[in-house]
């Protein structure tokens, strides 16, 4: 199967890109009729063949559970919706459901009318999921879902679990058929080989998605990539690209290889529906909101030397520990949130070519002179914003 190159990358990337129409009921537009966006709103971009556009920037949901008040939680969730955000990202497990509850909170007041939400679940089989979608719409305060995707597509066994009789695939469908849910995805971050036999496995049972979420940034870009291997294929088959970890969970910033704005234009810069970043405080948000409003796709010449910059510190895996550990696995850690039918032993984790790298790759500008790479909690845009808060790992783990 041919890949794309990068010409083509970056000619899909503005072809999906479009303006927002009037708002529907879900806080998304229809395709028809779209032009580019006025400078200073963040695009919107067309949801695969689903009809549908979101804003191009996503607020992640993991990051809207931890803040120590919950009314900073709506807060942000809120400016996030009045800044230009549509695209508003959760899961049933986020901090012990604290995302969505705060999420439901924030949604009052006419809000939820204006975003386009997705939750995720985790359980393998019908029962399972029907279950956990349920609480979730009852955390969420609403009666339907914008999009649903099963989570952490990481066990080898996944593609056929799903379809399995009493799977996921049909509480999904019977879900969608009910009216509490709209279109359907799945999410994952280990191996873009699973995600490949989970489209196969989906064209096998005449199931389609509509939306696929993984991890595109500068790291993926060299190392067992989701970009060169799943990207394509989505592209064709016109289903919609959700990006996430557009910061690489944070590797290149903490060791001053890429800065953080380079790493976000990066992962706009490919044709993905929506890039779903973490803001876990209002400054984080403000100047995502910025970077969005003034993105401009990045040239072939600005792509060819963020990569030639990064490979060396990229190229093993070893900085991908979502891909190459168990760290990020969250349904390894806590198999009870599968269900009965969780999968025997453990997600195969990639073997990293070469051990921990911890180069530095050229000079860059200094923290002190950049608010986004300024330390201390809830001051910039980026790992290095909340050193003081979190250790490396934990800082790590949320980006």
């Amino acid at each position: 199967m041919p890949m794309l190159n990068r010409r083509e990358f970056i000619e899909a990337a503005l072809a999906v890109t479009v303006a927002a129409n009037a708002p529907t009921a879900t806080g998304c537009s229809s395709n028809k009729g779209t032009s580019k966006p006025a400078f200073g709103e963040v695009p919107r971009r067309a949801l695969g063949r689903s009809g549908q556009s979101v804003s191009a920037l996503g607020l992640g949901g993991w990051h809207i559970g931890i803040q120590d008040s919950e009314q900073e939680s709506i807060r942000i969730i809120r400016a996030a919706i009045d800044g230009g955000i549509t695209f508003l990202d959760n899961c049933w497990d986020y901090n012990a459901g604290q995302s969505e509850i705060r999420m439901g909170k924030a949604l009052r007041d006419g809000y939820r009318e204006r975003a386009f939400l997705m939750t995720k679940f985790d359980g393998r089989d019908a029962k399972t999921a029907t279950e956990q979608l349920d609480e979730s719409l009852r955390r969420l305060q609403t009666d339907h879902l914008d999009l649903l995707q099963l989570h952490e597509v990481i066990w080898e066994q996944d593609p056929q679990l799903m379809f399995d009789p009493g799977g996921p695939a049909e509480a999904m469908l019977a879900a969608q058929k009910a009216g509490k849910v709209r279109l359907l995805g799945f999410t994952g971050h280990k191996s873009p080989d699973i995600h490949l036999r989970m489209l196969q496995e989906a064209e096998a049972h005449g199931f389609r998605f509509d939306a696929v979420q993984m991890p595109l940034n500068l790291l993926d870009a060299h190392y067992d990539s989701f970009e060169k291997k799943v990207l394509p294929v989505l592209l064709r088959q016109e289903i919609g690209v959700l990006g996430m970890k557009p910061m690489g969970s944070g590797f290149f910033v903490w060791d001053d290889v890429a800065e953080p704005e380079e790493c976000l234009r990066y992962a706009l810069s490919l044709p993905t529906s929506v890039v779903i970043t973490g803001c876990d405080s209002m400054p984080m948000l403000e100047q995502a909101l910025e970077i969005g409003r003034r993105f401009e796709p990045m040239s072939e010449q600005e792509v060819d030397e963020l990569l030639a910059r990064t490979e060396q510190a990229a190229r093993s895996g070893s900085n991908e520990r979502y891909k190459t550990t168990h760290r990020f696995d969250g349904t390894y850690q806590n198999k009870s949130f599968l269900g009965p039918r969780a999968p025997d032993g453990a997600p195969a984790p990639g073997k990293a070519r070469r051990s921990f790298i911890r180069n530095r790759v050229g000079p860059r500008p200094s923290a002190a002179s950049d608010p986004i790479r300024t330390r201390g909690s809830g001051r910039g845009f980026g790992p290095r914003a909340r050193a003081a808060a979190f250790s490396k790992d934990e800082a790590e783990k949320i980006v």
